[in-house]
């Protein structure tokens, strides 16, 4: 069997609660010559019980490395270029993180709102991003929590891959309050192929991607895979601990106009080794 074949199945074998099976595929799999493999036992070597953002330099090299440069550099340039066009007077940033892509596009921006919130429920990405942007409003709050406090508009939201952290009941009540209270809302997502959650399929297509996901690390491949992509890639294969539910842009566009949004469109952002990366407006 193929290194891809191994792992697929010892993501099955996780799936179905045989976490020793798992760990011994992987080894497999290792030898076969797969440095996802390697990650992948060492992962369930361990407890595998930490959450996803309790290692925050894991997300910070992970969001700061690899494909993820180019990712954002093209996104922050995207964001900039609407401030310019839309001149908007407030700006909200749901799930800003350290402020990757919020501080730059303020940055590369002509036109800056007067008003700026940035919200995001990290404590220690928060403190980021306000060292950067010190006229900002910061919020250390989920969108969920954050939307209930008060009845505030924005002539301009964004969030930036993290409406996908939001489990879709509670992400359509975030985007029925936002269209009520936003004149422009610019997603930024990936348009994730489908497939059947836990198929052959679905769990080939993971081991390929995330294959070449933390083969972009290098050095700081082992601290990545383990401190955030893994438990990602898990919470995916066996939906206990999961993290994101991701979506094709089509779902996206669905969810967006059951909200009330009535004019949405999707535009190409930049190719990324998980699935090509979209812009999403709407209004």
């Amino acid at each position: 069997m193929t290194s891809i074949e191994l792992l697929a199945d010892a993501l099955a074998a996780h799936r179905a609660g045989e976490r020793d099976q798992a760990a011994d595929l992987a080894a497999r799999a290792g030898r076969a010559g797969s440095s996802l493999a390697g990650e992948l036992h060492t992962y369930l070597a361990g407890d595998g019980s930490a959450s996803v953002y309790d290692q925050p330099g894991a997300f910070t090299a992970f969001i700061r490395g690899g494909g993820n440069v180019g990712l954002y550099r093209a996104l922050s340039a995207a964001l900039a270029a609407r401030y310019d066009e839309a001149k908007p007077e407030s700006l909200l940033d749901l799930g800003c993180g350290d402020g990757l892509a919020v501080v730059p596009a303020l940055e590369q921006a002509t036109h800056v709102p007067s008003r700026i919130d940035l919200v995001e429920p990290s404590a220690a990405l928060l403190e980021g991003v306000h060292e950067r942007v010190p006229s900002a409003q910061c919020w250390q709050s989920t969108a969920q929590e954050f939307l209930a406090r008060d009845d505030l508009g924005w002539d301009f939201v964004q969030s930036t891959f993290a409406l996908q952290s939001i489990e879709p009941d509670q992400r359509a009540e975030v985007l029925r309050t936002l269209q009520l209270r936003t004149g422009t809302l610019v997603l930024a997502e990936f348009d994730v192929p489908e497939y059947a959650e836990g198929s052959p399929e679905h769990l080939r297509s993971l081991v390929e991607r995330y294959e070449q996901g933390v083969a972009e690390y290098g050095e700081d491949a082992s601290l990545v895979a383990q401190g955030f992509l893994l438990p990602v890639l898990l919470g995916i294969v066996d939906g206990h601990e999961r993290t994101n539910w991701e979506h094709p842009a089509t779902d996206w566009v669905a969810q967006l106009e059951t909200a009330g949004f009535t004019d949405v469109g999707v535009e190409p952002l930049a190719d990324y080794w998980w699935s090509p990366a979209v812009l999403i407006t709407a209004s």
